[in-house]
């Protein structure tokens, strides 16, 4: 077992027969890329922001250039274009089918700033939904408060954006949209809980003010995966048929029930089977087509969130996955509200859904640098072995049996499945073993590289004999594997593999010419046994792969540091940076917007950088003065009793300080 990285001029030199598309091949560029990223002519992958590949930027050379400007990985790369690009996706969508469909009315996405709720992101979201029609949905109050704030100005455009109000509401919450309203803004409040509608109407009287009124329902149609209990019987928000009833009959007796403008559901995040959310949509438009019957004033309908995003690139219905793309998600959208209106001789209404995640996904690109590997293939000289044994006259069974193992691999009719579980028992045994004080630390070592020398060994053998899909030797890949060690923090920027085992995609940025030869999973910098990459995505299979296909580490002029391997984790533009944690104090990475000009170059629009240390111990309460305080009366304290010299303590203080201003990861 090694930890330092070899030079690998021979083993990972490009190799005759591979080929850039067969890299794009193996990491599913094509499959859950989407038209968004793609392998480039001089092996690095490259993101299309318009889906052309005329309009491209290559990501190994962004690296390269912001470390020119003093910027290194761990670092986020956000795309403006792309988020542009996925909502005129959704809005020609839904144009196409509202066309086909003969639907006599519009169309809206709402985007529900929770996905991704950096003020850069949401600012250009704004814009770009004030040019496409489309609005801006708040799930508490704070991120009303964002979004009030963030709209207000001279641009009429982005006041009058809609701004549909989600989420448990306390009556500041309700008096200040009914403020909002009354200052002209275009808000609605979806109700979701009857308490809420009491409070809601008192405002609305006390202010004068005659207020859009949205109602969530609980569908009895569920979802399915992470999220099925958003509907079904017990969900968390919205109101049952008889409370729905009850709120109607309390507006109307307060002159109101023509303020009931919006009808709500959702059924969960992530819809990966289309037939849920089809099912689910009629049942909303039948309930719509029953309120508008009774009296009520509505105009829209939204059917929520759910829109999926392909993240495994298998395109079926999984967790990870989705079966349906955003035109069928419109097509069958309109197709069942506009069938079931029709039949109840009801207008049309206006459609909206909360598409977050499908516009922010794309959008980052989360590029880590690796800093090492342990790997699990240190050559083992089976002379230097046996001549070991022999010089002892007190070597163990075990290591005997691992030796003779080991050479009987190669012996004409060798069973190899039978000598590698013998080399499994001997390893064993070897172990317990030295627990028991019976076993030296060298020959200890001695039988740890024997057997991965043999394990290595019966792979070989295995795939020249066309036995190695046999089941008795399914996880030795697993157990040979790399572990390469990631400048990042998963619980930071991958919140979501660790709590829900989410699978993003990951390749590597560059070397796409060369043919990956090693096998590993990845560890983050984090001191958390959880902090560790060991699914990913693998297009074509039914599940997840345990472990990622990579290059080798080849030395650069310190032996101590490989040269620089980039990897990209992609789809991370939702959720992730609003769900990080602090773990180990690793806070969060530098973000940089890139956009492309008018001639198709890239540029860097804006920089945000990182947390340094000095930040993330605000964050946890510590008094950073005080403690540069406190570490100089120490050192001044180990100056006097002769333990430092004077310029020792000025060096470590000076180290000190400069670390609390620095990159919380390592440079």
């Amino acid at each position: 077992m090694t930890t330092t990285p070899t030079d690998s001029s021979s083993s990972t030199s490009r190799s005759s027969g591979w080929t850039i598309a067969d890299s794009a091949s193996l990491y599913g560029l094509e499959a859950w890329g989407q038209g968004f990223f793609a392998a480039t002519e001089r092996g690095t992958l490259a993101v299309r922001p318009t889906q052309s590949a005329d309009r491209q930027i290559d990501l190994y050379e962004i690296i390269r250039g912001l470390n020119q400007r003093g910027i290194h990985a761990p670092v986020l790369l956000r795309f403006s274009d792309l988020v542009r690009q996925r909502m005129s996706l959704i809005r020609d969508a839904f144009d196409r089918a509202i066309e086909a469909s003969q639907y006599k009315n519009d169309y809206c996405c709402v985007y529900p700033i929770k996905v991704n709720q950096q003020r850069q992101v949401c600012e250009e979201i704004r814009d770009i939904a004030a040019e496409l029609g489309f609005g801006l949905e708040v799930g508490s109050k704070p991120e009303l408060l964002a979004v009030l704030g963030m709209t207000a100005g001279e641009d009429s455009k982005a006041e009058s954006l809609p701004i549909v109000c989600n989420g448990f509401k306390d009556d500041e919450y309700i008096e200040t949209v009914v403020l909002a309203a009354k200052l002209g803004r275009n808000i609605i409040t979806v109700v979701e809980q009857p308490r809420e509608l009491r409070a809601l109407i008192r405002f609305a009287e006390q202010y004068g003010v005659r207020p859009s009124i949205g109602i969530r329902v609980k569908p009895t149609s569920t979802g399915m995966g992470r999220w099925a209990t958003s509907g079904g019987n017990r969900p968390k928000f919205g109101l049952s048929a008889t409370d729905l009833l009850e709120a109607m009959s309390c507006l109307e007796e307060h002159g109101m029930l023509d303020c009931l403008n919006l009808l709500h559901f959702h059924i969960g995040s992530q819809i990966h089977e289309i037939r849920q959310l089809s099912t689910a949509v009629t049942e909303l438009a039948h309930i719509y087509c029953e309120c508008k019957r009774l009296g009520a004033g509505l105009t829209m309908i939204d059917v929520g969130g759910g829109l999926g995003v392909d993240y495994d690139g298998s395109g079926s219905p999984s967790d990870g996955s989705m079966n349906y793309g955003i035109e069928e998600y419109a097509s069958s959208i309109v197709h069942r509200i506009k069938s079931v209106c029709d039949d109840a001789q009801i207008e049309h209404p206006q459609i909206l859904s909360e598409s977050g995640r499908a516009i922010a996904a794309f959008s980052s690109v989360l590029v880590v640098n690796v800093l090492g590997a342990t790997t699990f293939d240190a050559p083992a000289r089976i002379e230097d072995a046996r001549k070991l044994a022999e010089e002892s006259e007190e070597t163990p069974q075990p290591i005997w049996d691992l030796i003779e193992a080991y050479e009987s691999l190669d012996k004409p009719g060798a069973n190899i499945i039978e000598l590698f579980h013998d080399a499994e028992q001997a390893r064993n045994e070897a172990m317990t073993l030295f627990g028991m004080g019976y076993v030296t630390l060298p020959q200890r070592a001695t039988a740890e590289r024997v057997f991965w020398a043999a394990g290595h060994r019966v792979l070989e053998v295995a795939q020249a004999q066309g036995l190695s899909e046999r089941e008795e030797l399914a996880r030795l890949p697993e157990k040979l594997s790399d572990i390469y060690y990631v400048n990042f923090s998963i619980f930071q920027s991958l919140p979501d593999h660790w709590a829900i085992d989410q699978v993003f995609p990951i390749a590597p940025i560059h070397r796409l010419a060369e043919r990956p030869t090693r096998l590993a999973v990845l560890a983050d910098m984090t001191c958390d046994s959880d902090g560790e990459i060991a699914r990913f995505s693998d297009p074509g299979a039914s599940s997840s792969k345990p472990r990622l296909e990579l290059h080798e580490l080849q030395s650069g002029g310190d032996s101590d540091h490989p040269e620089p391997y980039y990897l990209g984790v992609f789809l991370t533009g939702a959720y992730q940076e609003v769900l990080g944690d602090l773990h180990n104090l690793f806070g969060d990475t530098h973000a940089v917007h890139v956009g492309l000009d008018e001639s198709g170059r890239w540029r860097i629009d804006e920089v945000v950088e990182g947390d340094t240390v000095h930040e993330v111990l605000g964050y946890v309460q510590y008094d950073v003065d005080r403690l540069r305080r406190d570490m100089r009366k120490q050192i001044e304290r180990a100056v006097h009793a002769g333990r430092l010299e004077v310029a020792e303590g000025h060096s470590l203080l000076r180290f000190y300080e400069s670390g609390l201003e620095g990159y919380t990861y390592l440079e």
